[in-house]
């Protein structure tokens, strides 16, 4: 989808050098934004930007201090998993 805005030739050039520049930065912002409010998933922003590897979308985003959605159901969840997995080992030793 393409998209279009106005904005006046003097503020376009305040904010990059040239037009190429300022469409990558808007586009950026408004992932950044897409993914902090949970509208789009890690893998999306990736898909997005074009970037190469997980690694690359992790960069991208710590830059723009936008951080992994993880509360304290994921981490209890994350506990649980781990406890099964120990109990297993502990059976199977």
């Amino acid at each position: 989808m393409k998209i279009t805005l106005d904005i006046p030739d003097n503020i376009a050039q305040q904010l990059t050098e040239t037009p190429e520049e300022l469409q990558r930065y808007l586009l950026e912002l408004l992932v950044v934004e897409a993914y902090r409010t949970e509208r789009i998933t890690h893998f999306q922003v990736g898909q997005i930007l074009n970037l190469p590897s997980r690694w690359a979308v992790d960069a991208f985003l710590r830059a723009y201090h936008a951080y992994l959605h993880y509360n304290e159901e994921d981490l209890e969840s994350d506990r649980e998993t781990l406890r099964q997995l120990r109990d297993k080992q502990a059976i199977n030793s």
